[in-house]
């Protein structure tokens, strides 16, 4: 019995996650995520997709990022009409995502003078064909496959999907991790174990560099804040609206009443985060345990002194009204877009200002620039000189680092037969290939697009 593998997207990039599997039971897909770069759709992302949708099966979403789902809606409008599985938590995030995806998407089709990669209606459609499946909970499809989601550890709602196929006296697993949380992460439990699976396709992202420790990320959080604050600049900090602004709302919240720093004006500008900030207070069950206790003590842990949340245009154009010392939370979180470029407009050119990079910033964005140390850049049409410090907290990143994804496979080292490394820059894949085969002695390979791998079962 044999099923293909064959990866359509997220390979050899970070983004864009789309992994087809198929065979007798059918075809399968695991994610379909935008591709994304300094624009937040790129071209590629409008191309025909290489498989028949009308011909897939099932759809399974390991997580509401857009780079694995922002391509479903265009999925359903070419023909899709299957099942998409995912975690109540994902399926509740994802409504706001689609949305903001909408209007984004919908700015750059007026820039191009193209059509939308998608509306309203295949938005709609996506929702209606969906189902949730909870943590660890079989579900049969049928001519011996079936599937379960595992947590993984990543965000909120995140899932790892485990895929078996075979005769009942010879089964075999394959694991799709989508992207692994940087364990212990502040909110949300460590990620499940793969122990006993047979084949593992596994993300990279950070697979060729580790973060600082979580202790040292809290001293430079802190000390970033602090000498900012003292100088009297704003702190603008790019911001993924899902999972790293709830972090650092935690973070900030924990510093400000602790008084570890001085209060000053905090600023959530952005109305996706904001959104998704409402999810999180409502499914606090799937907090790790430490931080129920907290909630359970009576802290707001997303409520501090001087926070204010700026839903309107009206209120985020107003930011500026404020004197500075402040701190400014605002997507994107690669400044692809988004209202913080507005804020690094206005503050990029401040010696006494810093922007602060807390996230992993693709190549060709303007994160990754900054990162990179440019002295002058192009944002909203102007071109803006670099004075502000830049700062990179990798810490904050929600996944896991080298040595982390290492240990991870680590688990299943004595049954894996094939790794397949995806989802991550060539080099940081490349190396963690190599790392996998030096230190495990695994069968690691780099998946190569388009390419059909048969795994036998």
């Amino acid at each position: 019995m044999k099923l293909t593998l064959t990866c359509w997207g997220g390979v050899g990039v970070v983004t864009g996650a789309n992994f087809l599997l198929e065979g007798d039971p059918g075809k399968f897909l695991i994610d379909c995520g935008l591709r994304q770069g300094d624009r937040f759709g790129e071209e590629e992302n409008y191309e025909e997709f290489p498989y028949d949708p009308k011909s897939i099966k099932a759809l399974f979403v390991t997580h509401a990022h857009m780079d694995h789902i922002g391509r479903i809606p265009k999925l359903v409008k070419d023909g899709f009409n299957g099942v998409i599985y995912s975690t109540r938590e994902t399926r509740l995030i994802v409504p706001a995502m689609f949305e903001d995806a909408l209007s984004l998407l919908g700015r750059e089709a007026r820039e191009r003078k193209v059509d939308r990669l998608y509306n309203e209606e295949d938005v709609e459609k996506a929702l209606s064909l969906w189902q949730e499946v909870p943590y660890q909970e079989a579900r049969d499809l049928g001519n011996g496959l079936s599937f379960l989601l595992k947590d993984a550890g990543h965000i909120l709602g995140s899932a790892m999907v485990l895929i078996e196929y075979g005769e009942n006296n010879k089964k075999r697993k394959m694991l799709f991790t989508g992207d692994l949380g940087n364990s212990p992460s502040p909110l949300l439990p460590n990620t499940d174990s793969p122990e006993g699976i047979d084949y593992l396709l596994m993300e990279s992202v950070y697979g060729d560099r580790n973060h600082e420790s979580k202790s040292e990320r809290d001293d430079r959080l802190k000390a970033v804040l602090e000498e900012t604050i003292a100088k009297g600049g704003a702190v603008v900090i790019p911001a993924f609206s899902l999972e790293r602004t709830q972090n650092i709302l935690y973070s900030l919240n924990n510093l400000i009443e602790d008084k570890k720093i001085l209060s000053v004006p905090v600023f959530l500008d952005s109305p996706l985060a904001i959104r998704v900030t409402e999810v999180y207070r409502e499914e606090q069950q799937n907090f790790k345990q430490a931080i129920k206790d907290e909630i359970n003590k009576g802290d707001d842990i997303f409520n501090f002194p001087k926070l204010e949340l700026t839903l309107q245009n009206k209120d985020s154009l107003s930011i500026e009204k404020t004197a500075n010392p402040k701190i400014i939370i605002a997507g994107s979180g690669m400044s692809s877009g988004g209202r913080v470029t507005r804020h690094e407009v206005d503050h990029l050119p401040d010696p006494n200002s810093t922007i602060l990079l807390v996230g992993y910033q693709s190549v060709g964005t303007v994160g990754r620039k900054l990162q990179d140390g440019v002295k002058s850049i192009r944002l909203d049409g102007k071109d803006v000189s670099v004075r502000a410090r830049i700062e990179s907290i990798q810490g904050f990143s929600s996944h896991k680092d080298s040595d982390s994804l290492v240990s991870f496979v680590e688990e299943c080292m004595s049954t894996v037969k094939k790794v397949f490394v995806a989802m991550g820059e060539p080099k940081a894949s490349l190396f963690l290939v190599q790392k996998l085969r030096d230190n495990l002695a695994v069968d690691a390979i780099y998946a190569e697009k388009g390419k059909k791998y048969d795994l036998e079962f």
